[in-house]
């Protein structure tokens, strides 16, 4: 037997669908609910009697490269962007079914490290919750789809369309650090053709302190799910999960509420553009009434719908929208 024959990783094409369900499972923290895994479908307990649900599909080439994510990060940000979509509605992650289809040659070794980073997410951002359920298929292309589910525990579900003239719109987390994460990966981590190059722990020790960590917001993100249930239960009238870049999201949510929403750039941080436009930070766009104790940095004023749904200092932003994947994807950059 060769070196090479030695040391080459069992890939899931040599496993069957039950091998590799086990697998998964057994790096999972053990279910809590009625009925979790193992059946034609999970029964959950929701006190509430209401049901929050959101998914979310990630593909190698347009969301994500493995030359670039570790399988760790890779389950950490798959659960990270669902369930801040639940939390953007008010709602607690309750639970997570999680669908990968896989190129028969995906090593083992990957089911494993994104098992760990699904577990990692959900202990980290959202005790509680856990994957209860899901699906295992074959695909040449590695992709990833993500169902979350929330309870809203009593509230009422903060939509995007309760923003009203004359409340103050905050945001809570981060701003344009994911998106300095990419460019790093973009200007640091490509050959001379454009093609991605491995990030090891090697390239990420070269980099500045800055830059390592807006890489690891964008590899794996760290929305902050419990001031965000913090912020529905402080009266919070409108709020979404700022995913495609501030301007682009906060034109959605000004659409769904009849009002323009105007930006102080000087709230913005040092590159207001970078904020506006870059996205993945997965932090919370938020509208308070003024009688109300916001969270988060107030970054500007709801005002009476106007020609623009979004101004940055009174002038119409006309800068980079934000990220649409039929609009920006390339696929000739990977």
């Amino acid at each position: 037997m060769t070196d090479a024959e030695t040391t080459r990783e069992t890939t899931v094409g040599e496993l069957s669908e039950g091998q590799i369900l086990r697998g998964i499972l057994d790096r999972l923290p053990p279910s809590t609910a009625p009925v979790g895994p193992g059946d034609d479908a999970a029964v959950l307990a929701v006190p509430d009697g209401r049901v929050v649900a959101t998914t979310d599909t990630l593909v190698h080439g347009p969301d994500f490269r493995l030359a670039w994510s570790s399988p760790f990060d890779l389950g950490f940000k798959s659960a990270a962007v669902n369930l801040a979509d639940v939390a953007a509605m008010g709602a607690r992650p309750i639970a997570l079914l999680v669908a990968l289809a896989m190129p028969e040659s995906t090593p083992v070794s990957f089911v494993r490290g994104f098992a760990d980073g699904l577990a990692a997410a959900c202990a980290e951002l959202a005790p509680g919750c856990a994957v209860e359920g899901g699906d295992l298929t074959v695909s040449d292309t590695l992709t990833i789809a993500v169902t979350a589910l929330g309870s809203l525990d009593g509230r009422e579900p903060v939509r995007r369309s309760g923003a009203r003239a004359g409340d103050g719109v905050y945001v809570i987390g981060e701003l344009g650090l994911a998106a300095r994460g990419l460019e790093v990966l973009f200007g640091r981590f490509t050959d001379a053709q454009g093609a991605p190059l491995p990030v090891t722990d090697d390239t990420r020790a070269a980099l500045s302190a800055v830059d390592a960590l807006a890489l690891s917001r964008q590899l794996a993100p760290r929305p902050p799910l419990a001031e965000a249930l913090r912020a529905a239960d402080a009266g919070a009238t409108a709020m979404m999960d700022v995913s495609d870049g501030l301007a682009l999201d906060a034109t959605r949510l000004a659409d769904a509420s009849g009002v323009t929403v105007a930006f102080d750039s000087a709230t913005l941080g040092e590159n207001p553009a970078l904020a506006l436009a870059g996205g993945e930070d997965h932090g919370f766009l938020v509208t308070f009434a003024p009688d109300a104790e916001p969270l988060g940095h107030r970054v500007g004023t709801v005002v009476p719908r106007g020609a623009d749904a979004v101004t940055v200092d009174g002038r119409a932003w006309t800068g980079r929208a934000g990220w649409d994947p039929y609009r920006d994807w390339d696929a000739g950059r990977g």
